[in-house]
């Protein structure tokens, strides 16, 4: 056994070596190989073979995706402290051997990748909130965010990354400002409030004084008819009444009798119908035998003139 390991010693030694130059690269990672320190090749994940003692692996690069949260501070145009809390995406732009080249050998560290990342976003929003007003920032969320990934998209191509995703979640001003902003929107909400209320009541006297028109028209409509009616009414009565002192003194005529007791009836019935449905009211009459005679000759006048204008008919 002793003369076949001294006899076969290199076999070991030639195992030994390949043994030494296998590598394992996992997944989701790149390996970069270097040789005296000048970059030589990549590798895929996986297992790989380098050369023993003299290929290297100098760095291992992920080519997943990768946040970072973001805390800072802006000034707007008004002189506002706005306060930002965001969330990066990032990731290596492919697996190209050009591409892992400029993310293996930009930077000297993670750490200064991760600072000139932060600082340039940073930086772009901070000269775009410069040009607004507090008022408009909390509308431009979305605005911010396009701003942001068209000014240094071209940047990070140049180190290999590309931008996939930036969220703003909170957006922030001092506390003064807060409550400024809580006193317009609470005095705009009054104000709409009163707007509202004016315009309610305004709808409801202007409906009210038009049912009230409507009523009154309805109502004088009504009052006309009945005037109308009455007015026929009395019409009619004072025909009939006509009519039947006419055929009375006709047949008092043919009697022989004086037609001047038809008027002392219809004086005592007048009368009689005064002190009967009178309500109260006081009616001044002259009840003396002048009176009387005086009230009969114009009963007979206004008789006389019926009697003509039916002729004249």
């Amino acid at each position: 056994m002793a003369e076949i390991f001294f006899q076969y010693w290199w076999v070991l030694l030639i195992i030994l070596v390949l043994m030494a130059g296998l590598k394992t690269i996992n997944q989701g990672y790149i390996g970069v190989v270097t040789m005296f320190g000048k970059y030589r090749r990549v590798l895929k994940p996986g297992l790989n073979l380098l050369i023993p003692f003299l290929e290297q692996i100098n760095k291992k690069i992920s080519i997943q995706n990768r946040s970072v949260e973001l805390e800072f501070q802006a000034v707007t145009a008004d002189q506002a402290n706005v306060y930002f809390k965001s969330m990066l995406l990032f990731a290596v732009q492919n697996a190209d051997e050009e591409t892992i080249k400029k993310v293996a050998f930009k930077f000297l560290s993670e750490r200064d990748l991760m600072q000139a990342l932060t600082r340039t976003i940073e930086g772009t929003i901070r000269s775009f909130v410069a040009t607004k007003r507090q008022a408009e920032i909390l509308a431009l969320r979305k605005e911010i965010v396009e701003y942001v990934k068209d000014q240094i998209d071209q940047l990070l191509e140049q180190w290999g990354y590309h931008l996939l995703d930036l969220q703003i979640n909170d957006i922030t001003f001092d506390q003064a400002i807060i409550d400024s902003m809580s006193k317009v929107v609470s005095s705009n909400n009054l104000k709409a409030a009163a707007e509202n209320e004016g315009q309610a009541l305004l709808i409801t006297k202007t409906k009210s004084a038009e049912a009230e028109g409507n009523a009154i028209k309805i109502a004088a409509e009504a009052e006309r008819s009945a005037a109308q009616l009455r007015g026929q009414g009395v019409a009619l009565f004072r025909e009939e009444v006509a009519k039947g002192m006419s055929q009375a003194a006709e047949q008092m005529k043919q009697a022989n009798l004086d037609t001047n007791v038809i008027l002392f009836s219809m004086w005592t019935e007048a009368i009689k119908n005064f002190a009967e449905v009178g309500k109260g009211n006081m009616i001044f009459l002259d009840g003396s035998s002048d009176g009387m005679q005086k009230t009969m000759q114009q009963i007979m006048g206004l008789m006389g003139m019926k009697q003509q204008n039916t002729n004249q008919r």
